[in-house]
C-alpha cells in the first residue's frame, strides 16, 4: 500500500470526483485503519461486492419491494450479513473490509454493502441517514408508494412507515421529517462513518491515534465541520505535537474571530500554553 501521503491524496482525489465512488471511499478508510491490506485487499473487497452482486436475480419482479426482498434475501438470509449490540464496541464494525469478511457490522457499513451490491445488480437503491440508525431504500424516494425501505442491521427487514417513525422518535424524541428520507449523498455517508470512528476512539484514550487520522480524513472531505479543526488541534497537543498542535489552533482562532472573537482569544491562549511546552 502507498504510504501515508499517497494514501491520503487518493482520498482527497476521491472525495472531489465528480461522482465520489462510496466502495472506494470506505475501502480507503479501512486502508488508513490497516494499512497492510495493500491495494490486493482492496481489490478483493471490490471483487466480493461484484461476485454478491452477480448473485441477485436480472431485474426482479414487483418493482421496489421485489429489489428489498431479493437484497435481504440473498445479503441477510443466505450471506448472513446482519448486527448486534456487539458490534458497536469493534473498530472494525466501521471498516469495509472486516465488514465483508465477518459479514458483521454498524448499521451504516451493513447500508453500504447492501448498496454496492444492488447498485451493481442495477438496483435503484439508496441509503437514508435516519438519526441514529442507517436504513436503505429501494425505489424512487420522490414517490410516496413508489420506494421501500429496509434495515440492514436487521438482515434486511422491510420497514414500514410506523416502523420508521419509531426509530427516528427513538433517537430525537420526534417524527421524521421529509429531508430524514431524503437520499444520503456518499460523502455525507463517508463523513457519518468517519464520525463513528471518532467517537469509538473518543471513548478510548488510548486509541487517540485512529481518533486523529479519523479526524484527519474528515479533513480532506470537501464540506466538514469546522469545528473538526479545533479537534484536530487538541489531539495534536494531546499527542505531544505541540508545535503542529499550536499553529492549528492559531488557524482556527483566525477562522472564528469574525463570529466569536472571546473564543479565539481563549484559543490564542491555548497555543500559547501549547508552545510553552516546547520549552
Amino acid at each position: 500500500m502507498p504510504d501515508i501521503t499517497d494514501r491520503r491524496q487518493r482520498f482527497a482525489e476521491a472525495a472531489r470526483a465528480e461522482r465520489p465512488d462510496l466502495a472506494l471511499l470506505c475501502l480507503l478508510v479501512a486502508a488508513e485503519a490497516e494499512p497492510e491490506i495493500g491495494e490486493a485487499g482492496i481489490d478483493e473487497a471490490q471483487i466480493e461486492l461484484d461476485r454478491l452482486a452477480g448473485l441477485l436475480p436480472f431485474r426482479p419482479a414487483d418493482g421496489a419491494a421485489g429489489w428489498a426482498r431479493a437484497v435481504a434475501d440473498l445479503l441477510g438470509r443466505r450471506c448472513g450479513f446482519h448486527g448486534s449490540p456487539a458490534d458497536y464496541r469493534r473498530l472494525e464494525s466501521s471498516l469495509l473490509t472486516h465488514v465483508l469478511r465477518r459479514r458483521r457490522g454498524l448499521p451504516i457499513l451493513l447500508s453500504v454493502v447492501w448498496m454496492e451490491v444492488a447498485r451493481r445488480a442495477g438496483g435503484p437503491v439508496y441509503g437514508v441517514a435516519l438519526p441514529g440508525h442507517f436504513v436503505v431504500g429501494f425505489g424512487d424516494p420522490a414517490a410516496s408508494d413508489g420506494h421501500v425501505l429496509a434495515d440492514p442491521f436487521d438482515g434486511g427487514r422491510v420497514l414500514t412507515g410506523a416502523d420508521a417513525e419509531l426509530l427516528v422518535v427513538g433517537a430525537t424524541g420526534s417524527p421524521p421529517t421529509p429531508a430524514m428520507l431524503s437520499p444520503a449523498p456518499p460523502l455525507e455517508i463517508v463523513l457519518r462513518i468517519l464520525n463513528n470512528i471518532r467517537a469509538w476512539a473518543a471513548a478510548r484514550p488510548e486509541r487517540s491515534d485512529v481518533q486523529l487520522w479519523a479526524v484527519e480524513l474528515s479533513l480532506l472531505l470537501p464540506s466538514h465541520p469546522a469545528r473538526l479543526r479545533y479537534e484536530h488541534a487538541q489531539l495534536l497537543v494531546q499527542r505531544g505535537d505541540f508545535r503542529d498542535g499550536a499553529a492549528e489552533l492559531e488557524a482556527y482562532a483566525e477562522v472564528i474571530a469574525p463570529v466569536d472573537p472571546g473564543a479565539a482569544e481563549s484559543l490564542q491562549r491555548q497555543a500559547l500554553a501549547a508552545r510553552a511546552m516546547l520549552n
